[in-house]
């Protein structure tokens, strides 16, 4: 057999012109030596010849536990061929589903589970295969579900992907709703407009009424530990995590250090008419109270965002955050909430680039105004290299497991070089896509005393688009190549980057 297997690699035939044994003896090979290959290789294959025309009742016979239970798919009434196809060839009889995919079976049925406009809202599973949660048959679950969705990690179905509460630190705190299951705060199936809180996290209700559900915001303690200030309209999680935190109270992993230091006086009056009341005339004007260094440099800079020059906590949690800086609603949305074209990137292009919709804009631009065109954090080349080229200049943070770039002003969570191609270049710049390519400027064959300068924008799109993010000219017929390289025939497939689309960086160029 292993001669066989190997005559099979040399050659590429087929397994079955090559191996002249009974299909029952060759099923039987396969099975001994590659036991894997079964489920692919052979799946529908039913055990035993069924006669044309066979109906549920036969199918009952072997497989009566399918229509018992406590909680039974009413597709199984309707008998098995509603979702099963039965088709006999060859003396051979194969039991398959009636579509490819088994989404889009359910979805004949479950028409209101599926999200054409939001399809990224969708909670992931259930987008592809919703038989990771589902049984399709029968279970002692409610909606059929393969295990409740609460209880511990062996037996919440939820925490198969999931690990919320399950590595809280000693002096951190662990949300209590965890205990009462998921389905108390989340809805798996909800869809709608991305950027909304209850859809972008499948809650029943948007915070503060969900979170209002089980706290009274007139509670004497939570009156209390809030120091008086009316909490009922304000957005628990803006300061608080739902389901657990390094800190007591829930508290978010960045804390702005008046709010850490529990000093609400520092920029808080006694609310006046269920009103908070600041110390300052306006956010901006108590902002820099402390922070007037970055006011200066926002008012000198010599390309200004005029984001930055309003109400500092139109971006920024004036009390904590679950990003860097305090960033709200992420780093992301707080920048497409003003730049619609980028907004429209996200929605609509298959590929886009990890630090403008991960780790949000502020990885390549500086957020409160530079001295570059488009706020870039350095010249072009330079800031791709930073992260993409062979060295790169990186610190780890204090008590964090993140790392920073660009001096201290980019924090990046400590996996993130994990995903990033990275180039191998020469000292002289040449190495992508090829060896003898460069990345940088070259000397002009035309006249050696002019330098011609290739940068990443020559070939590549900075926020999203195509494959490997490869720019695509107005002559779509024409070679990417061929803009610089005039000898090329139109129509010669470009250079593709060496590993694009891969995190293995032992191999790239």
């Amino acid at each position: 057999m292993r001669r066989v297997l190997g005559d099979h690699t040399r050659t590429g035939h087929n397994w079955e012109q090559r191996v002249r044994f009974g299909t029952k003896t060759f099923l039987l090979l396969v099975m001994l030596f590659q036991p894997s290959l079964v489920c692919s290789a052979f799946a529908g294959v039913h055990p035993v010849q069924l006669e044309n025309g066979t109906d549920s009742a036969k199918c009952i016979e072997c497989h009566g536990d399918k229509a018992q239970g406590k909680n039974l798919h009413p597709a199984v009434s309707l008998g098995c061929l509603t979702c099963h196809l039965i088709r006999n060839s060859n003396q051979t009889t194969r039991v398959n589903l009636k579509t490819a995919r088994i989404a889009t079976l359910c979805f004949e049925c479950h028409a209101d589970k599926q999200a054409v406009e939001n399809p990224r809202q969708v909670h992931a599973p259930a987008a592809q295969d919703c038989l990771k949660c589902h049984d399709a048959h029968t279970s002692v679950n409610e909606h059929l579900l393969l295990k409740p969705a609460s209880g511990g990690k062996t037996e919440n179905l939820c925490l198969g992907c999931h690990s919320q509460g399950l590595s809280v630190p000693d002096k951190g705190s662990r949300h209590a709703a965890l205990d009462m299951g998921c389905g108390t705060c989340h809805v798996t199936h909800k869809t709608g407009s991305m950027g909304k809180q209850e859809f972008d996290f499948h809650l029943t209700k948007a915070s503060p009424e969900l979170c209002l559900g089980c706290h009274d915001p007139k509670d004497a303690k939570l009156v209390a530990a809030h120091q008086g200030q009316p909490i009922a309209g304000t957005d628990c999680t803006s300061c608080h995590d739902p389901h657990d935190s390094k800190s007591p109270k829930l508290l978010r992993a960045y804390l702005h250090s008046p709010f850490a230091e529990k000093s609400c006086d520092t920029c808080h009056q006694a609310a006046k008419d269920g009103k908070v009341v600041l110390t300052q005339s306006d956010a901006r004007a108590l902002c820099v109270t402390c922070h007037d260094d970055e006011a200066k440099r926002i008012d000198a800079a010599k390309v200004a965002h005029p984001g930055a020059q309003g109400d500092c906590t139109q971006c920024h949690n004036p009390h904590a955050g679950k990003y860097p800086k305090f960033v709200q609603p992420s780093p992301v949305a707080a920048c497409e909430s003003c730049h619609a074209d980028v907004a429209e990137i996200h929605k609509t292009k298959k590929v886009l680039h990890p630090p403008v919709f991960q780790q949000g804009c502020s990885v390549c631009h500086e957020p409160h105004g530079g001295g570059r065109e488009h706020l870039l954090r350095a010249d072009t080349n330079q800031l791709c290299l930073a992260c993409h080229g062979p060295k790169t200049t990186r610190a780890k943070v204090e008590d964090d497991s993140g790392i920073t770039m660009f001096g201290g002003k980019v924090q990046l969570p400590g996996n993130y070089f994990n995903q990033v191609i990275r180039l191998r270049l020469d000292d002289k710049g040449f190495g992508h896509p090829d060896d003898k390519h460069a990345v940088g400027g070259v000397l002009d064959a035309s006249d050696p005393q002019k330098v011609k300068l290739i940068t990443c924008l020559s070939c590549h799109t900075t926020h999203g688009g195509g494959k490997g993010l490869l720019v695509t000219g107005e002559d779509t017929s024409a070679s990417l190549c061929a803009r610089c390289h005039k000898a090329l025939r139109i129509g010669t497939t470009p250079v593709q980057p060496s590993g694009a689309g891969s995190t293995d960086t032992s191999k790239k160029r």
